[in-house]
């Protein structure tokens, strides 16, 4: 018997490459987010700088993954609807962070399966963040 894991059981912080692969989506999703014209709607909910946008969805991502607990260490409980609900966030909105999130993860080293996972996640995310 192999000491390997199994695709299965290696979660998504592992196959995304830890702490520093994570970071790599986050940024490639805030640069996709920052540099497409497909996505000003949300850009323009962000501040100007986005380093602390960036902090803290690593921090969520790296504890919802299977690394360690950062956000909730740092801010407590995601309450991550709450935590939108002063922003108009509809059908478009959610569609341009999808959009950004799916070029995210495109140039990601995920195996088609895990890919497939972490999208419908954040599929779910973003219905489930929209308020209007």
């Amino acid at each position: 018997m192999s000491d390997t894991p199994s695709p299965a059981t290696i979660s998504a912080f592992d196959l995304l490459g830890g702490l520093q692969g994570v970071r790599a989506l986050v940024d490639r999703f805030y640069d996709a987010m920052d540099q497409s014209p497909d996505a000003a709607g949300i850009r323009a909910m962000h501040p100007p700088d986005l380093a602390e946008s960036r902090d803290r969805l690593w921090m969520f991502l790296v504890g919802r993954f299977g690394g360690p607990p950062l956000y909730v260490q740092a801010r407590g409980h995601p309450r991550l609807r709450a935590r939108h609900l002063p922003f108009r966030i509809g059908e478009p909105e959610a569609a341009q962070w999808m959009m950004c999130m799916e070029r995210a993860l495109e140039a990601s080293d995920l195996p088609g399966p895990a890919r497939d996972e972490l999208l419908a996640f954040f599929a779910q995310v973003a219905s489930h963040m929209r308020n209007r």
